[in-house]
């Protein structure tokens, strides 16, 4: 293995324990996506049930599908054999 691989490899294996560590808070950090009460009163009519993907929650949900993306890719990537 040449010295630049080796230097990628570990960039990427950091990357990649950053992004599982962001993962891991970023779901946690998320509600659950059951209705809950709100549903029985129409406040998912609202104007937070009907703009939930510009709000903090839609950007969360947002940025975790990326995140998941990046680490699928890196974890395809750290397991080729180069």
């Amino acid at each position: 293995m040449t010295q630049e691989v080796y230097k990628v490899r570990i960039l990427l294996t950091i990357l990649f324990i950053l992004i599982c560590i962001a993962l891991t808070v970023l779901v946690l950090a998320q509600e659950g996506k059951d209705a809950g009460l709100g549903s029985i009163g129409g406040l998912s009519e609202s104007y937070w049930g009907k703009n939930k993907s510009r709000s903090m929650e839609g950007n969360m949900v947002r940025f975790t599908r990326y995140l998941a993306i990046g680490f699928i890719v890196i974890a395809i990537i750290l397991n080729l054999n180069f």
